[in-house]
């Protein structure tokens, strides 16, 4: 595989801290559900990582739309916005993995598990990684309010999902099975 030429590398480098510095201005407010409350910017930033560290995935559109992937669906960032700021390549990939929050929390779920397969290839990338990075905080640091139950839940709820994708990166799906094997239950030190 060639190296990409210093100056598209450069690129690719504005590009991602661009998007970091734009995600971590949007998400600023936001905290996580879990005990701790982690500043919400934590989620993407670990998309980021795990694309780029376990799955060996340095293509500048896929990162940064992990690292932007919730900006539509919880701030008040436009597909507009991220179009001109990052263009519409990644924009399209956001805007495939974000929920319509209009709809009920059932029929979003629903959804994603239908639409997964008819994602393109990179954001089927970042459902992957979304997905596995959500698995792997709820096993190590449940939302405070989650029953046993709704962890459960959701690891089933998130199989589903990536179940749609497979063949996709078999990395990131090695990685999911290993988050989804430390699926709670009961007696697992989690509260219930």
């Amino acid at each position: 595989m060639a190296k990409a030429n210093p100056k598209s590398r450069r690129a690719g480098l504005e590009l991602i801290l661009h998007a970091l510095e734009f995600a971590a201005h949007k998400h600023r407010d936001q905290r996580r559900k879990d005990v701790h409350a982690s500043p919400y910017i934590n989620h993407p930033i670990a998309l980021a990582n795990l694309i780029v560290n376990e799955a060996d995935i340095h293509d500048p559109e896929v990162i940064c739309a992990a690292l932007l992937h919730d900006t539509i669906e919880d701030t008040e960032t436009t597909p507009q916005e991220l179009a001109r700021e990052f263009g519409k390549d990644i924009r399209d990939i956001v805007l495939e993995v974000t929920d319509d929050s209009n709809l009920p929390k059932a029929e979003r779920k629903r959804l994603q598990i239908e639409h997964a397969a008819h994602a393109s290839h990179k954001a089927k990338l970042v459902k992957l990684a979304d997905k596995i990075c959500n698995l792997r905080d709820i096993s190590v640091s449940p939302p405070a309010t989650w029953s046993l139950e709704r962890q459960q839940e959701y690891f089933d709820w998130a199989k589903q999902v990536i179940d749609q994708v497979r063949g996709t990166n078999s990395s990131l799906e090695r990685a999911f099975d290993r988050a989804y094997a430390r699926r709670p239950k009961k007696g697992m030190g989690n509260g219930e």
